[in-house]
């Protein structure tokens, strides 16, 4: 079996940007609907399939430099973690977490603005990314960009711990199968498309809770505001389990399809720069 090379910092970056934006514009409308799905005003008055890009600038300004932050430190902890053979899955584990909360201090600026901006939350006071940006540096300050952090790391820790350890064995599985290593762009895309959208549905009571914390405007210095535990509680008792899987069909389609883009478009890239 042909070896595979490791990819330089400089490759990853560049692949990791490529591949994050494409998959965020792309399936842009399919992650406002799910938005507005999970959203507590329900999914007609959030916008119901009515302007369907709004919040799409603040993904053209975040999802390249929060994509390459991933996967240029899923790269490098990856191959610098002494974790290997039987203990790979671990690897994969630690590296896509560390490599998850970097990522989130770029991504959750603009997540909270983008959530705002799809289901309205301000009405026509902000009717584009930069003016819900605006209102919300107003209202909150600088920590208003950061409100969800806790909530966005404890989704998404659990879904790279699930998709990224899967996603590498299903490729190692593959290429054992094929004789053949690395696999090409669409092989990685099946891989990537079967890891994403197992890890989507599992995890979709915590991309509730996370887009529930982004749209609350409460002021956390002049009343109290209930724990994430206890939020998730407050949804399941006052709407049903339906409503933590509010969603779910969306978010898996997204997520399954972005998933082969996302990781598909990754390999192309990094092996195609390798190549230079």
């Amino acid at each position: 079996m042909a070896t595979e090379r490791k990819p330089a910092f400089f490759q990853s970056l560049a692949a990791g940007g490529l591949a994050g934006t494409a998959v965020d514009l792309l399936f842009f409308p399919i992650d406002t609907v799910k938005t507005r799905l999970q959203s507590s005003q329900g999914f007609a008055k959030a916008g119901g399939f009515r302007g369907i890009y709004k919040g799409v600038g603040s993904v053209v300004v975040g999802s390249a430099p929060g994509a390459a932050a991933f996967f240029s430190t899923y790269e490098s902890m990856k191959h610098a973690l002494p974790l290997h053979g039987q203990l790979a899955p671990v690897n994969h584990m630690v590296s896509a977490s560390v490599a998850e909360v970097a990522a989130c201090l770029i991504r959750v600026p603009t997540e909270v603005i983008k959530t705002r901006t799809q289901t309205s939350t301000y009405g026509p006071l902000a009717s584009s990314s930069f003016s819900a940006a605006r209102l919300v540096l107003q209202n909150e300050g600088w920590r208003g960009f950061y409100r969800g952090f806790l909530s966005t790391i404890m989704r998404e820790i659990p879904f790279t711990s699930l998709q990224f350890p899967l996603y590498e064995l299903l490729k190692l599985r593959l290429s054992h199968y094929l004789d053949r290593k690395p696999l090409y762009a669409h092989e990685a895309a099946a891989c990537g498309s079967i890891a994403g959208g197992t890890a989507a549905a599992l995890t979709t009571p915590l991309d509730v809770l996370k887009t529930r914390v982004m749209l609350d405007l409460r002021d956390p210095s002049k009343q109290q505001i209930p724990s994430l535990p206890s939020r998730l509680r407050q949804i399941y008792v006052a709407e049903g389990m339906g409503a933590l899987f509010a969603g779910v069909v969306p978010r898996t389609l997204w997520i399954s399809a972005g998933g082969a883009v996302f990781l598909g478009a990754y390999e192309w890239a990094v092996h195609g720069l390798m190549g230079l």
